[in-house]
């Protein structure tokens, strides 16, 4: 797969990708776009693990889609389409054929429920199409497959404003927001203490996060964890956090039965094999993840993308 929007010092595809403007920033915590291209006959067989909700306007190629809802194909077309992604509680099998481009913007937890959006539990392994969803429009209209990535996600910034503009729209619950922030530091904090830290009792947080997450706080921090340390297997995370990342488990049989359990698949193999489409999706986790913990500088990029592949103006 060659990528026009970025890739890492190794050469693998990579997404362009970049926070929200800080009026955006209380319900979207990240926006990335895709161009890619596939050689004439190939099929991509990979996956994605989604933390949180997205939603995706995609043009080109053919996909498949191993959901809750069963198998679903879906071919964009030029005039494109517009997915409503859940997040996921383990890996969602895809496969990917021709020429594509994808916009995306990833909400921040809890902003589903401020936003009137269903239930996270409703749409947890399930992919929506968000025409039907909302019931006005294609949202796909509104882009420029020709244009660039920075245009893509301009687009899509002012689409948001003037949806924000539109509704008597709270920010999101801040215990989740504080929630999500600890996972991104570290994933291995005790509950309990997280509770006595922000003055709830256990049992509501867990049923904030059941309600903004799709699942239970023990699962979120699991799955967390196993993000991260994927990421850093397929080199888009800080090298010098690998071995951190690695002691969050018990010993190395721990690891393996995560790694199973969340990518059907070893950490060797996550290491070894080809997962185009996991790590351009790992890879806007990380991007947010380092910002937010300010492990690089702002304004640069992150250590593992190559700086002469990045897409200009």
């Amino acid at each position: 797969m060659t990528s026009h929007t970025g890739r890492t010092r190794d050469g693998q595809p990579l997404a362009f990708n970049h926070a929200p403007a800080s009026d955006l920033a209380p319900w979207f915590t990240w926006f990335s776009a895709t161009d890619a291209e596939l050689p004439a006959g190939a099929k991509i067989s990979c996956g994605m693990l989604n933390d949180h909700t997205c939603l995706r306007i995609m043009f080109g190629g053919r996909w498949t889609a191993q959901t809750r809802d069963g198998l679903k194909v879906f071919e964009p077309g030029e005039a494109g389409i517009s997915l409503y992604f859940g997040p996921q509680s383990r890996i969602l099998p895809i496969t990917a054929e021709g020429n594509f481009k994808v916009i995306t913007v990833h909400l921040t937890p809890g902003a589903t429920t401020a936003l009137g959006n269903p239930p996270q539990t409703e749409v947890l392994d399930r992919i929506l199409d968000f025409d039907a969803l909302v019931g006005h429009g294609r949202l796909s209209s509104r882009f420029d497959p020709t244009g660039q990535p920075q245009e893509w996600l301009a687009t899509f910034e002012e689409e948001l404003r003037r949806f924000l503009s539109k509704h008597d729209t709270r920010p999101p619950d801040p215990l989740s927001v504080a929630f999500e922030r600890q996972l991104l530091a570290d994933p291995s904090f005790k509950l309990r203490n997280f509770a006595d830290q922000h003055g709830v009792a256990p049992r509501t947080l867990e049923r904030v996060v059941l309600r903004d997450f799709g699942m239970s706080p023990r699962q979120v921090r699991r799955r967390a964890r196993a993000l991260d340390l994927a990421s850093a297997l397929l080199g888009v995370a800080m090298e010098e956090e690998e071995a951190a990342l690695r002691l969050r488990y018990f010993d190395q049989s721990h690891q393996i039965r995560e790694m199973r359990h969340f990518f059907d698949c070893t950490p060797r193999q996550l290491q070894t094999d080809q997962h185009p489409l996991l790590r351009l999706n790992l890879e806007v986790r990380q991007a947010r993840r380092v910002q937010a913990l300010a492990l690089v500088p702002p304004n640069t990029i992150e250590p593992w993308r190559d700086p002469e592949a990045e897409p200009h103006e």
